[in-house]
């Protein structure tokens, strides 16, 4: 009796372990597939608002409302002035969100007025500089401040958070690392006056200037979408903790 007693102690443990381990590793599984579904609808929900006909930019008294959530990518036409202020470059090696986009570079920032005076901050579009040129950024931006209103249709973005490797600004060379442009704002007084910096800037769509620099252009979704092979990964996973047991289970009772 002690020997065959001892000898169920270590199988009850063991199979307690796989039902433990098979839990977890098909509970990751379907954790996976919900997490599928939502980017599936998150996809879908992006191409909708990429696609769907400019709007009006909201009015200032709307801002605070707005959310990355619930108003990121919103499509908007708006008339404004570019400022005769300092412009920003952010460091970027590629884009995400737009097609046409490869290699290193930077996104020309520019601060726009509207006609009540308050600012909006428009990413004018991508300049090609792996050097990092300063006074080629300037050539390139400087067409763009003519002092006439200019139709402007973009997209609402809202600012970045550095991480913990993101190298620091450069001030003096107007350069960011992070599409902070409320960090941008502050630095070059952009907002000064008393007058408001919205708490979202725009990815220009249009107009393209003559010369295609800055590079605006329509953005496109291509979110990352590996969760069905994650899925079957965790559920091969569960399926082998078993037949392990099962071989394990199989070689005791021979023995």
């Amino acid at each position: 009796m002690t020997g065959l007693s001892s000898r169920r102690r270590p199988v009850a443990g063991f199979a307690v372990f796989t039902l433990i381990m098979v839990a977890v590793f098909a509970g990751l599984g379907v954790w996976q597939l919900q997490r599928r579904v939502e980017k599936h609808a998150l996809i879908a929900m992006l191409n909708e608002r990429l696609a769907a006909a400019p709007e009006a930019l909201p009015a200032q008294a709307q801002w605070n409302a707005l959310t990355a959530a619930k108003d990121e990518f919103r499509r908007i036409s708006f008339t404004a002035t570019y400022a005769p202020l300092p412009d920003a470059m952010v460091y970027s090696a590629g884009s995400a969100v737009r097609d046409d986009v490869s290699g290193p570079g930077t996104w020309a920032f520019l601060p726009a007025q509207l006609a009540d005076g308050n600012t909006i901050v428009v990413n004018t579009g991508f300049v090609q500089n792996t050097m990092q040129d300063r006074a080629q950024q300037d050539r390139a931006v400087r067409r763009l401040i003519t002092g006439d209103p200019v139709q402007l249709t973009g997209y609402i973005r809202f600012p970045e958070s550095a991480g913990t490797l993101t190298p620091p600004e450069s001030a003096a060379k107007r350069l960011w690392f992070t599409r902070d442009h409320l960090a941008m704002a502050r630095a070059l007084g952009w907002g000064e006056g008393g007058k408001a910096v919205a708490p979202f800037y725009v990815d220009l769509e249009q107009p393209v200037p003559e010369s295609g620099i800055p590079k605006p252009g329509p953005l496109s979704v291509r979110l990352k979408d590996d969760h069905l092979q994650y899925a079957i990964t965790w559920f091969t996973l569960a399926f082998a903790v078993v037949i392990a047991f099962g071989v394990w289970w199989r070689a005791q009772r021979r023995a």
